[in-house]
């Protein structure tokens, strides 16, 4: 038994709505073009009036009295292949009955404490992220009017200098918000993939404990009876499982570190936790991590 890509489907939805990454993360309004500005923090856009637009209105075109006149041509109707002859296949043994159970992915999320931790620290990193952006395109404005009012004192030549200074902070500002959405968006990746990995597993798990052997989405089922779902007691194991996930630092690039193949996984940290004291002898074996890469 697996589980489907639907249910990583909700999985990865759950958790990256929780965390705001659900549009664009550049603002397209007229007011903050090319900047970046995360989703919760976007300033609302003043309507642009725009001058009606005249369209042109095509001339009739005089046709030749033969062109008036001819037809379209009916296509030609083509022969089809013969379909070759499928013969019956011979009888198989019946599937197992089904034995179905249903669970409810979101509920799961909300309720794991790797996901809330998850959600905790990265909506700091983006709210944080929001408001340097926010910060940055009030300082370039500033600076935009502040070059208006002293125009009429300045050589072209010094406007035409500042103008290019200007465009080039802005240019600096917009790859390093970038840069800097991109991490926090990887971070939460990493994060997602260890709970969606673990979820993987305890759902195969909880669902054999209870001889099913379909395990349905619960938002996709219009009646079922309460011993058919499973998502409390997966939420449970999970949080026993994994109570808390690897989050890459804010200043760490999560493409650098897992090129370095040093990318750590909850299952390093628990095993070096459970490590011996350097005074213990070397013989004493460390328990053993429930958890395990793959």
């Amino acid at each position: 038994m697996s589980l489907s890509s639907g249910a990583r489907f909700f999985v990865a939805a759950a958790f990256m709505t929780s965390l705001g990454f659900g549009g664009a993360a550049q603002a397209q309004s007229s007011g903050n073009s090319g900047w970046f500005v995360p989703k919760t923090a976007q300033p609302q856009a003043a309507p642009v009036a725009r001058a009606p637009r005249r369209v042109p209105v095509p001339q009739p075109v005089e046709s030749e009295p033969d062109e008036q006149m001819q037809q379209p041509e009916t296509p030609p109707v083509l022969p089809a292949p013969p379909i070759p002859d499928s013969p019956d296949l011979p009888k198989g043994a019946p599937p197992p009955a089904a034995a179905i159970g249903v669970i409810s992915i979101p509920g799961v999320m909300r309720i794991s404490t790797a996901a809330e931790e998850a959600q905790r620290v990265l909506g700091q990193r983006r709210d944080k992220l929001a408001a340097a952006a926010q910060k940055e395109q009030a300082g370039w404005r500033n600076e935009q009017q502040k070059l208006q009012d002293e125009a009429r004192s300045l050589t072209s030549e010094q406007i035409q200098l500042r103008e290019r200074h200007l465009q080039e902070r802005r240019a600096r500002a917009q790859r390093d918000f970038a840069n800097r959405a991109r991490i926090i968006q990887e971070a939460a990746t990493v994060s997602l993939n260890q709970i969606e990995r673990e979820l993987v597993r305890i759902v195969r798990q909880v669902a054999a404990s209870h001889s099913m052997n379909l395990v349905l989405h619960s938002e996709q089922v219009a009646l079922h009876v309460d011993g058919q779902d499973i998502t409390q007691e997966t939420a449970r194991q999970l949080n026993k499982v994994l109570p808390h996930v690897f989050i890459p630092d804010e200043s760490v690039d999560p493409e650098v570190l897992a090129k370095s193949g040093k990318m750590p996984t909850t299952a390093d940290e628990e095993r070096a936790d459970q490590q011996p004291p350097a005074s213990a002898p070397a013989s004493a074996p460390a328990s053993t991590s429930i958890l395990r890469t793959h």
